[in-house]
């Protein structure tokens, strides 16, 4: 299929389920961008994401009966990739206590920065915040850290994560708050750990 034709979702739905090769490849190659895109963001540590997107596109297949046409069916999948990411998260076992030893050396005097605000990050050292984000990211609970993701890393308003998670609008700002605190006492306990 070139890029100028328009994709044909209904059809090509019809004729996976009559199980033709080429158009469930098709149907692959369409939802790819996004499926990849959620999938990275909600990516667990010490996990493949082409393997989680390939967990992601057989639930699809295995569930294609089961869709009913109420929602996109964009929605749809990225419902399933969404509970997907989650499901691998909750397998992890969590990581030990995070310390202020476990950060890099470049990441310590980030966080040092801010601390004190004495100086303003610098742009060269927007990695090694982003990676201390994760890693206090990482000692929340998966549906935390989905919520904090979505609503502040990637900017998605409340209803579009109500669509995604299912979780009812309150839920999801209930749960966005116990984060955010639950973050902030991490920051506090790491701020404790390295003054003393």
């Amino acid at each position: 299929m070139s890029e100028n034709e328009a994709f044909d979702l209904p059809g090509c739905l019809e004729r996976v389920r009559k199980r033709e090769q080429l158009a469930a490849r098709n149907l692959v190659e369409h939802l790819y961008p996004l499926v990849i895109r959620i999938v990275r963001s909600h990516l667990p540590r010490r996990v493949a994401e082409e393997d989680l997107a390939q967990d992601i596109f057989l639930k699809m297949f295995t569930r294609l009966e089961q869709y009913q046409g109420t929602v996109p069916f964009s929605h749809w999948v990225s419902r399933i990739a969404v509970t997907t990411c989650i499901d691998q998260l909750r397998a992890q076992k969590r990581r030990p206590e995070f310390r202020w030893a476990d950060l890099s050396e470049k990441e310590a005097e980030v966080l040092d920065n801010v601390l004190t605000n004495e100086n303003d990050v610098a742009p060269d050292d927007a990695l090694e915040a982003r990676e201390l984000v994760h890693k206090l990211l990482d000692q929340l609970k998966p549906d935390d850290q989905l919520v904090i993701r979505l609503l502040d890393l990637e900017q998605k308003t409340i209803l579009e994560i109500s669509e995604l998670t299912g979780w009812n609008s309150s839920l999801v700002k209930v749960r966005a708050f116990r984060a955010r605190r639950k973050l902030q006492k991490l920051f506090a306990d790491l701020q404790r750990k390295e003054r003393s």
